[in-house]
């Protein structure tokens, strides 16, 4: 627990057998629950979640990567998580950020902590593909002047949200496929979600997970398309399913406490 806080991580996977172990080792001790939804794998990654005694969910024919971080958020929220982190469980993430990430929100700073890959420049030095990173700053530039949320990437898996948020984002509505990240993300743009950064370095090697270029294609395809659907619902002229929800009001900040000499 952190703050009185329930914290639950979340770890949607797909043949991570090689990788999950040193995920999971790192994972901090505060961690209240760690769950895994297994997307159909061919390898041992159920075995292996079982072995490190992880709460196991398996889907039994593979459904996608949108679909199974549906289930980890209905799965987190089933167990009373009040902070869900998600990474991936091919040790591409740092577990050990966990803590940070998880703290920006239970100590309410943030409704969504995202782990920048881009922020602090680690991203070519930990071995991200050139074509990859030079896609990740046009898109996410193009988002930014879109949807408008400033941010440095939008298109990281590792994220902490408050239960407070996955409670009103109809984020079910989204694509099974990869592009869910980015639609969810810019849900909680509309919602108006606190949203904050953390600087993550990020480990490509062989066994981590990565899409080839062709799904990476369709993957921007589905970016762009998300931010124009955003732009038509923010302006009142179509909103798309997902973007069927009451944004949230604005906040009024707490008056100023006054000094015993003053009152």
């Amino acid at each position: 627990m952190i703050n009185g806080k329930r914290i639950v991580v979340v770890l949607p996977a797909y043949n991570a057998e090689k990788t999950l172990e040193a995920t999971v080792r790192e994972l901090p001790e505060l961690v209240d629950e760690r769950i895994l939804v297994d997307d159909h794998s061919s390898d041992e990654t159920v075995a292996m979640a079982r072995r490190l005694n992880l709460i196991v969910e398996v889907h039994e024919k593979n459904r996608g990567y949108g679909a199974n971080q549906k289930t980890c958020y209905a799965k987190a929220l089933a167990c009373g998580a009040d902070v869900v982190v998600m990474t991936h469980p091919d040790y591409q993430y740092s577990p050990l950020l966990v803590t940070a990430m998880a703290s920006m929100v239970a100590y309410g700073v943030y409704d969504l902590a995202l782990g920048s890959r881009i922020s602090g420049g680690g991203a070519l030095r930990g071995g991200m593909p050139v074509y990859k990173y030079i896609s990740n700053r046009l898109l996410t530039i193009s988002q930014n002047l879109l949807i408008g949320a400033s941010l440095s990437e939008y298109h990281t898996g590792y994220r902490a949200f408050s239960r407070e948020l996955l409670l009103s984002l109809p984020y079910d509505r989204n694509s099974d496929d990869f592009v869910f990240d980015n639609q969810m993300l810019a849900q909680a743009v509309m919602f108006g979600a606190r949203i904050g950064e953390i600087s993550c370095p990020t480990r490509y090697f062989a066994e981590a997970s990565s899409i080839n270029f062709r799904r990476s294609a369709v993957y921007g395809l589905g970016v762009l398309r998300t931010s124009v659907q955003f732009l038509l619902a923010k302006w009142g002229f179509h909103r798309a399913p997902m973007f069927q929800f009451s944004p949230r009001l604005p906040q009024p900040e707490a008056a100023p406490a006054l000094s015993d000499n003053r009152r």
